[in-house]
């Protein structure tokens, strides 16, 4: 097992919250609360300590008790600019990502990642869901060790953004998580109200 103080978790709230009409998704409030703090509140158990990557409203995010970082690249490119912060600040050998938006992601969410990404000597695990008989990958739910940043940065650079041809050069391993609903986000405001029943 990994020492949980060996883990940064990286809160991701950088993005455009576009089909959100274009809000602070982080900042949205689920059951009283920002969901980034639900995330937050969440991921802290999980790893030594949380980080925030988020583009506008620092300082409301900075509030929230943990160091913030905006995006290492321009114009929201999208999550892997969100890992690439992480990294670059990341202290520990290992960094744990979870959107900001899935407030009901698994408690043990890092530990079995981290259990396969040893076993399997990987860079990078992620989890993944059984939805519809396939299994489908969910990569902002992922760690990886700190020293592929070197990889990261060669992939950016070239202006690469997709994050599964990034994953797809690593060393990835996958976790397969049975409760699907446990990584439900909420892309619009419609599904954000759909979340309140959900909390558990």
């Amino acid at each position: 097992m990994i020492d949980p103080s060996h883990i940064t978790g990286l809160i991701l709230a950088g993005g455009r919250g576009s089909r959100m009409g274009g809000v602070d998704k982080g900042l949205q409030t689920h059951l009283g609360m920002p969901l980034a703090m639900h995330a937050m509140l969440r991921l802290a158990p999980q790893v030594g300590e949380v980080m925030i990557n988020a583009n506008r409203n620092l300082s409301a995010y900075e509030s929230m008790g943990a160091a913030v970082w905006p995006d290492a690249l321009s114009d929201y490119p999208g999550p892997l600019a969100g890992f690439l912060a992480g990294l670059e600040h990341c202290a520990t050998p290992f960094l744990a990502t979870v959107p900001c938006d899935s407030p009901l992601f698994p408690t043990d969410l890092v530990a079995r990642l981290g259990e396969r990404l040893e076993a399997d000597d990987a860079e990078l695990a992620m989890a993944a869901t059984w939805e519809d008989g396939e299994l489908r990958p969910q990569p902002v739910f992922c760690l990886m060790r700190a020293s592929v940043i070197e990889s990261l940065v060669r992939f950016t650079t070239g202006g690469q953004r997709k994050i599964d041809a990034w994953t797809a050069t690593l060393r990835t391993s996958t976790v397969r998580f049975d409760d699907a609903d446990a990584f439900v986000n909420a892309n619009t405001l419609a599904e954000l109200r759909q979340l309140q029943p959900r909390e558990r």
